[in-house]
């Protein structure tokens, strides 16, 4: 069964396939709390490829030649370069598990990206060394030995924030913050307290960007979409808004996003 609280992000996956390998790890148990899993790319390529990811909510932590530093949950796509032949690895955190690690609220990376030394110390470049020279096993192992150096408590409010964030992957009926609040037992205002705070970005985003990941699932997986009712599945009052959304986040069209 698909899991929808770990949405693929990755916009034109058939041409991906074609250009890297990418395979997720699970972390070990002392680290599932704060962890969703370590994710590996290898590629060999003549030519310099552009791959672009969906908006997510995780605070990511990289180990690449060319991509070293946490960033934090964004509202645009994502676009890194691949050149050469090259391999690394990522930490992706749950939603509302990282500020034990940063040590102060979320939104302040959110958009952005800070050296991996600022948040887990001088060790994080002698980890990058060895996760770049050594296999899949190895990488995990450096990686988790460099986290559990700084491993935290989770906190309450972390730990109810993670708890509203699966709630609003799980159920598709939320797409809206007065149903969130509803569903949660909170109120608006609280939950956009929360989530600046934990998460790093505002609840309505949020919501957005689990539907709009669910948007480009379905549009993936079929080449006949009847566009106003994929609106209307995702809350959305009518198919011009939810066009506007999604060109915004996506920077092309539903009708012109890749198919299957």
């Amino acid at each position: 069964m698909e899991d929808r609280r770990i949405p693929q992000g990755i916009i034109d996956e058939r041409l991906a396939a074609k250009k890297f390998t990418l395979t997720r790890h699970a972390p070990a148990p002392e680290l599932r709390e704060f962890v969703e899993y370590y994710w590996i790319l290898h590629w060999a390529l003549d030519e310099p490829y552009e791959q672009r990811v969906l908006p997510n909510l995780s605070v990511h932590a990289t180990f690449f030649r060319e991509a070293t530093g946490v960033y934090g949950p964004g509202h645009d796509t994502f676009s890194f370069t691949l050149r050469g032949v090259e391999q690394g690895l990522g930490v992706r955190f749950r939603p509302g598990c990282f500020r034990a690690f940063l040590g102060r609220p979320v939104h302040t990376i959110a958009d952005t990206a800070v050296p991996l030394e600022e948040v887990f110390g001088p060790g994080a470049t002698g980890t990058r060394e060895v996760v770049l020279a050594s296999d899949e096993a190895g990488m995990v192992e450096a990686v988790e030995a460099l986290l559990l150096t700084k491993l935290p408590r989770l906190p309450a409010p972390a730990r109810k924030a993670a708890t509203i964030v699966e709630s609003i992957a799980g159920d598709p009926e939320i797409t809206r913050v007065d149903r969130l609040a509803t569903v949660t037992g909170t109120t608006p205002r609280s939950l956009q307290r929360l989530f600046r705070t934990e998460v790093g970005i505002g609840p309505k985003w949020a919501i957005r960007v689990y539907r709009l990941n669910d948007a480009a699932r379905r549009l993936s997986a079929t080449e006949r979409v009847d566009y106003a009712a994929l609106a209307a599945d995702l809350g959305y009052s009518d198919q011009a808004h939810f066009t506007r959304d999604f060109t915004a986040a996506i920077g092309a069209p539903p009708t012109r996003y890749p198919s299957a």
